[in-house]
């Protein structure tokens, strides 16, 4: 009896009824008499057939199986009998989207499709584009984030903490996919205008990588989110049960500065020279110095810095041509001195400097930034942080916004401080009594964190306000005249700006790639569109914006010599837009 007992609990009475769980079914794998201490092997079916293919998101069509498909892989009796083809599909599902009325409830629908029926959820965000962007992305990403560890479920990333270090090539091939072409990496200290929310900044890598197929046509197993984990400073988080993070302070210095030499090395190990790394939400002090330091030795874009800068530059040039006047002929005032502050600037100084051939020195001088401690002049130089010095202008220090409004006297006005409600009715009138057509971007994420609300700019500047933000507002009338707000959000730029890349062959991003998108997307606004007062295009167009992008970003690397994909294709445009992604349903065998 004896034996016979040991026998059992090791699982290897394998051909013994007396091995079988409940209902006679035999216990092969030893799982049903394994005590909970017990080891056990997970063991799982490679063939995509049956019950396997209908949890397989990037091969499973719910109910658009054919007949002869349900023979073929034994799906019969495990879907219900009626066909339904995803047109039908993608209809019952938006049906169903718009029935909640919380955003958040949506965002997690969305998720959830992403996770049992890929290309679905692609068509859906495709078809849908500009009803659905905000749902998976700003503002409700947002939310998301605060809240990620209570609506996790499963992963959908890499998530590397400072537990993996000495190990993360190790972790890197752990990933399923090895062809990667795009990876999307935060550490989580500067979530859009909501801070340090450490590993729960994982929604924002995975959001902005669902862009990148949807609007740039990149395939999604090509794409990879990663979080890495060096700890919070987030009280609330820290002391918050459902935290899914590393429960310390973070990790700075040495300490950190050793882990992403680790990561970076690794990255480009496992998947070679020309993976395009974006960086995204990493705090001011690390995103310029990251940037910096590995631009001259890795594929690498900061969207923070140098996509909000590119998207608006391209509203600026869209703008002029409703104001009148060159780049040079304006002055630009910046509220916020962070990394889309002076990455805005830059890029602008850097286009001037291109169309009127002088030092970009003096370009620079025709742009003012204003921080928390007010007008960033030449008196504050030494105290200032690096980024901030090339913006330090011989002028009086002034406090206020609103003064430095009435001493400057910008022609357009950039908020970029993540604070909202801080361009006040002063400061809006301000503008417009200087100005017969104030420009004014509020591009502070998400829609709570707005410098003010398109309403306030069309309403303080009487309906002559030329008005962009970063969240979507809905158009406003003001006396009996419908105005649409433009959204300078960074999915214009950056799903076009890497398929140019990877169509290339590219090997480093350069300041010349970014301005050619800015005057690319600037190229597709019509007469129509301005005519309606908008300043960037529809995102109904986006793929076909994107494609054009990709082709001026590839026409650059191949002239700056940094493409690698040769010969170079003799219609860019049309490459591009045969190298995207299509969700349609395949046929199976």
């Amino acid at each position: 009896m004896e034996s016979t007992t040991n026998t059992m609990v090791n699982g290897s009475d394998l051909d013994n009824n007396n091995a079988a769980g409940g209902g006679g079914v035999v216990d092969v794998y030893g799982e049903d008499f394994a005590t909970e201490d017990q080891l056990i092997t997970p063991w799982t079916v490679s063939v995509a057939s049956g019950y396997t293919l209908l949890r397989d998101p990037r091969h499973n069509k719910g109910l658009a199986f054919t007949e002869n498909e349900r023979d073929a892989h034994y799906l019969r009796g495990l879907l219900p009998p009626a066909l339904m083809n995803q047109e039908l599909q993608e209809k019952r599902l938006m049906h169903n989207l718009r029935q909640y009325k919380v955003p958040l409830q949506r965002y997690v629908a969305m998720m959830d499709l992403q996770e049992r029926n890929e290309r679905l959820f692609y068509k859906l965000l495709i078809d849908n584009v500009e009803e659905l962007l905000p749902v998976v992305y700003t503002p409700t990403v947002g939310e998301a984030c605060q809240k990620y560890g209570s609506i996790f479920r499963r992963p959908q990333g890499l998530y590397i903490s400072l537990k993996e270090k000495g190990k993360i090539l190790e972790v890197l091939k752990n990933w399923p996919e090895r062809n990667i072409q795009v990876i999307v990496v935060t550490d989580g200290e500067r979530i859009l205008g909501l801070g340090d929310l450490g590993c729960q900044g994982m929604g924002i890598p995975v959001g902005k990588l669902s862009l990148y197929t949807a609007l740039g046509g990149l395939r999604p197993s090509a794409c990879l989110p990663i979080t890495i984990d060096v700890g919070t400073n987030n009280e609330q988080l820290l002391n918050d049960e459902f935290y899914i993070g590393l429960r310390q302070k973070r990790a700075t210095g040495q300490e950190y500065a050793e882990l992403l030499q680790e990561f970076m090395t690794a990255v480009k190990q496992n998947y070679g020279e020309k993976v395009l790394i974006q960086f995204e939400d990493f705090a001011n002090h690390n995103a310029f110095e990251l940037l910096s330091k590995y631009s001259s030795s890795h594929l690498v874009f900061n969207d923070d810095i140098q996509g909000t800068a590119s998207v608006v530059l391209a509203g600026i040039l869209s703008a002029l041509k409703l104001v009148g006047g060159t780049l040079a002929d304006q002055t630009f005032l910046f509220l916020g001195a962070g990394e889309a502050g002076t990455g805005i600037a830059e890029l602008i100084a850097l286009e001037m400097s291109k169309q009127t051939k002088a030092p970009i020195e003096e370009a620079r001088k025709k742009i003012w930034l204003v921080d928390s401690k007010g007008l960033i002049v030449s008196s504050r130089k030494e105290s200032l942080q690096h980024f901030k010095k090339p913006w330090a202008h011989e002028h009086a220090p002034i406090k206020s916004l609103l003064d430095a409004v009435k001493a400057i006297k910008p022609t357009m006005l950039m908020g970029t401080s993540g604070v909202g409600k801080t361009f006040t009715k002063e400061v809006v009138e301000a503008m417009a009594s200087f100005n017969e057509k104030p420009v004014i971007f509020a591009l502070s994420n998400p829609t709570s964190q707005s410098e003010c609300t398109a309403e306030e700019a069309y309403t303080w500047s009487k309906g002559r306000a030329i008005f962009a933000s970063g969240s979507p507002f809905d158009p406003v009338e003001y006396n009996g005249k419908v105005f649409v707000p433009g959204q300078g959000n960074n999915a214009y730029i950056f799903p076009g700006l890497g398929l140019g890349l990877i169509i290339s062959g590219a090997i480093r991003v350069r300041d010349e790639m970014l301005l050619a998108a800015s005057e690319a997307l600037a190229a597709q606004v019509t007469q129509e569109h301005f005519d309606k007062g908008l300043i960037y295009p529809p995102f109904t167009n986006i793929r076909k914006i994107s494609a054009h992008i990709a082709a001026k970003v590839a026409a650059k690397a191949y002239d700056l010599g940094l493409a690698s994909r040769l010969p170079r294709p003799k219609d860019l445009v049309s490459y591009a837009e045969s190298c995207m992604y299509s969700p349609m349903y395949r046929s199976y065998r």
